[in-house]
């Protein structure tokens, strides 16, 4: 992996998980932790749009997409468990 690559993941991670930050409220985990949601946002995402067969397209703002429906459900899935 390339330091290009992974400064990529680094950015739509932090794009995607301030977007479900601003859409989930109720989770607040600070700098790191929005952008450790949106990197994990961005499997949990592909995995899911996968699982549904649905593809968005190609590209970064797909990345982001992607990472931000991801990251909402690992939102609303931490929201639950800190509620029980």
């Amino acid at each position: 992996m390339s330091i290009e690559s992974l400064i990529v993941w680094v950015v739509v991670g932090a794009i995607a998980g301030t977007i479900a930050d601003w859409l989930v409220r109720g989770v607040s985990l600070g700098c790191f932790g929005t952008v450790v949601v949106g990197i994990i946002g961005a499997f949990v995402g592909a995995w899911l749009l996968g699982l549904l067969g649905v593809s968005i397209g190609s590209g970064i703002v797909n990345d982001i997409i992607t990472a931000s429906i991801g990251a909402i459900v690992l939102l609303f899935g931490i929201r639950i468990l800190r509620r029980a």
